[in-house]
């Protein structure tokens, strides 16, 4: 016999209660723990007030980050030299399972394909569309509606994406919107879009292109307004308009904006979980490393697997950070 709807309620009440009282508890203590080592810092005096200086506003920000990012990391790679469920020693068995088996061999090129193509395509339609906004007036309307796709989350814009792919089986009316527009060109019997392989992984690096190209647009029109004029004003009297001007003048003097929107795209594209595990649950060849490494440790329980795939993503994404942060560091050097 189910319980009644009254009882169901108050526990979900009472745990929600609960939950948001430790969640209070831990930020207050947090602010009190806070608010003793200020104190102590501020009766400091000599040569211990630059030192308990450092030590309060570093201090804090340490433990968290061993918290947060140090000590599941190395937790990670001890549970990737273990077994299934952690129990036995493997060594490098599930790096090697990882770079053996040919559905993981998949997997890392369809990841590659993401990595290549979608942050090239974000970056470019974004450079197009600062090209193009900022000689258009009110250009603030059209930048805010281009860029509003990033206030979406992953989830959020492949739900919104997954009515623009619907399919209906022949003979029923299609409400998809890719199918309407494909009939509408003259085909009669569109495929299912996400069951049509490679297709659908390049249908799905549209949603991350269009959430991305407004990051992009931004970034780079700030850059190209921010080249001299008087740069500007000599490549005109020596003749670069239009695509002359862009390849010879305006990439040149963006190049390094350039590089760090691309690794940053990269980045994200590295870790994309959300859209294909929405979208498809990695299923129909759309399967990628991020999704690949959940499914392994949540739907398969294999911790060792798991962990191996979240080693290797984080070893994939360690160059381009330090490629970015290169980039950066020279950036503010001129």
């Amino acid at each position: 016999m189910s319980p009644p709807a009254t009882m169901l309620a108050d526990s979900t009440f009472s745990d929600a209660l609960t939950k948001s009282a430790n969640t209070g508890g831990a930020v207050i203590g947090f602010l009190a723990v806070l608010a003793v080592l200020f104190a102590v810092a501020g009766r400091a005096r000599g040569r211990w007030s630059r030192r308990s200086a450092v030590a309060v506003f570093l201090g804090p920000a340490l433990i968290l980050m061993a918290i947060g990012l140090l000590i599941p990391a190395v937790r990670t790679a001890y549970l990737s030299l273990r077994g299934a469920d952690s129990s036995h020693f493997a060594g490098l068995r599930n790096y090697s399972w990882a770079f053996t088996t040919p559905a993981i061999h998949e997997v890392l090129s369809t990841t590659l394909l993401w990595i290549v193509i979608a942050p090239l395509a974000a970056t470019a339609l974004g450079l197009t569309m600062a090209l193009l906004v900022d000689r258009m007036r009110r250009q603030a309307l059209y930048k805010a509606l281009i860029f509003m796709p990033m206030a979406i989350s992953f989830v959020g814009a492949s739900i919104i994406w997954k009515f623009v792919y619907a399919y209906r089986a022949p003979g029923q009316p299609q409400i998809g919107l890719l199918s309407q527009a494909v009939m509408a060109l003259g085909w009669k019997n569109p495929p299912d879009w996400m069951l049509s392989h490679p297709l659908n992984t390049f249908l799905l690096m549209v949603i991350l292109t269009w959430v991305q190209t407004g990051f992009a647009m931004v970034v780079l029109s700030a850059a190209i307004k921010a080249i001299p004029e008087e740069i500007v004003e000599a490549a005109r009297l020596d003749g670069a308009r239009g695509v002359k001007a862009l390849v010879f003048v305006t990439l040149p003097m963006i190049r390094t904006t350039l590089v760090v929107v691309l690794t940053t795209i990269m980045i994200t594209t590295l870790k994309v979980f959300d859209i294909v595990r929405t979208m498809t649950g990695g299923n129909f060849g759309t399967q990628v490393l991020a999704n690949e490494m959940y499914s392994q440790s949540f739907v398969q329980f294999d911790a060792g697997r798991g962990s191996a795939l979240a080693v290797i993503l984080f070893l994939a994404v360690l160059p381009l950070v330090g490629y970015n942060i290169v980039q950066l560091r020279k950036e503010r050097a001129r």
